[in-house]
């Protein structure tokens, strides 16, 4: 319901910016005014508008692949479209009301061209930049003490990588990326907190690869997953979700996915690393899957634990963290955040998130936020990085 109603906002904002690209083009040239021209250039811009459309409509295969991967990347060129032309009006809007500014040059037709040509070259720099930057997975290194004492496990290597996002957006080379950093670590434990699929199984690019290239993780005690918000069966365009009110959950072939890519599910459930420390793996906060109706709380967590052994936490969200410190976790990892993705969602995710990406100790719990791996909606990252986390733990007790 939220897409049909803002989809007149996307028409007028399109409807906007070809206004100013042809009032452009003809102070630029007045070749670029005819007909011949104007007409070619507003059917390639409705190619691109139309592109996430076309590719939700169409059924699954190569076409609607192709669609939707170029939506995606339209998505987040006309963000910075908006912003740059956004930013030229108001702009211009101030400084036709400065005294000392000289008006008749600011009128100009050349000063028009020239602030235009401006325009493009930034929008095109920070959309290549960002195609680029979010596919570059860097590592980010951390070390922490826990206040425990273990006996078999002096030291611990624990990667973590999140929101991979595997779909229309990040296939087989990323993920082949992403391997080789993790393997690089020369990891004990491996964790990826959530958000594997981007909403549908169909979406990716070759399951059967993919499933090998994550096989290829070394870990001396397991790669360990949960689900996150968008590890379900769902339609979705532009962020918008389709197909009712009912429960969203996984797909059963995601399942059977992450078991032939050696990857072990946790449900709202634990299992001992290495026979002295708890792994525990929560359903997603908002879209807790299949089998579960409501995720259990932070005490029922730890209820029945013994707290004088370490309690590692995989939680998609970064939420409940002052509980979860309370119930006695030791170690808290999350994603979802995706730290914005593109500038300025990340000046909106911090102030909208306790932490939004990186360390925070809470009480005597450690909680680390990745800005993840891959990418949702817009295929890029500006302001931003993709990464995985490696996390040296010391036990001390």
């Amino acid at each position: 319901m939220i897409a049909v109603l803002i989809s007149p906002v996307y028409v007028l904002i399109n409807v906007y910016l070809l206004r100013w690209l042809f009032r452009w083009m003809g102070v630029f040239s007045p070749q670029l005014e005819k007909p011949w021209v104007r007409i070619p250039v507003l059917i390639v811009y409705l190619f691109f508008a139309t592109a996430l459309l076309v590719g939700f409509l169409l059924p699954a295969g190569e076409a609607q692949r192709f669609f939707m991967h170029v939506g995606n990347y339209w998505l987040g060129v006309l963000a910075y479209v908006v912003l740059t032309v956004l930013f030229a009006d108001i702009l211009r809007f101030i400084l036709k009301r400065c005294r000392w500014i000289n008006q008749e040059k600011l009128r100009a037709p050349g000063t028009f061209a020239l602030a235009g040509g401006i325009c493009i070259l930034v929008i095109a720099a920070v959309s290549i930049w960002g195609v680029v930057n979010a596919r570059i997975v860097r590592t980010t290194q951390y070390e922490i003490t826990i206040d425990k004492k273990t006996e078999n496990t002096k030291d611990m290597k624990v990667v973590l990588a999140a929101d991979l996002h595997m779909g229309y957006n990040i296939g087989c080379r990323q993920m082949e990326r992403m391997v080789e950093k993790i393997n690089r670590e020369d990891a004990d434990l491996v964790v990826i907190a959530g958000d594997i699929f981007d909403n549908s199984y169909e979406s990716l690019e070759d399951p059967e690869r993919l499933a090998s290239i994550l096989k290829g993780i070394k870990s001396r005690f397991g790669v360990y997953a949960c689900y996150g918000n968008h590890d379900i069966q769902e339609k979705i365009l532009a962020g918008f979700t389709f197909g009712g009110k009912g429960k969203k959950q996984s797909d059963i072939r995601m399942d059977e996915f992450l078991e032939e890519a050696g990857i072990e599910l946790l449900r709202d459930e634990f299992v001992m690393i290495n026979d002295e420390i708890y792994l525990y793996g929560r359903p997603d906060a908002a879209r807790p899957g299949r089998g579960i109706e409501t995720r259990k709380s932070p005490g029922k967590i730890t209820e029945g634990m013994d707290l004088s052994r370490p309690v590692f936490v995989i939680d998609h969200q970064p939420k409940e963290l002052q509980e979860l410190a309370a119930a006695g976790a030791d170690l808290d990892l999350c994603g979802h955040t995706h730290d914005g993705q593109m500038f300025p969602g990340n000046i909106l995710t911090a102030a909208m998130w306790e932490n939004s990406c990186g360390y925070l100790k809470k009480g005597g719990m450690h909680n680390i936020v990745t800005s993840g791996v891959g990418v949702f909606g817009p295929n890029m990252r500006v302001g931003t990085i993709a990464e995985i986390c490696s996390i040296t733990v010391h036990f001390e007790g």
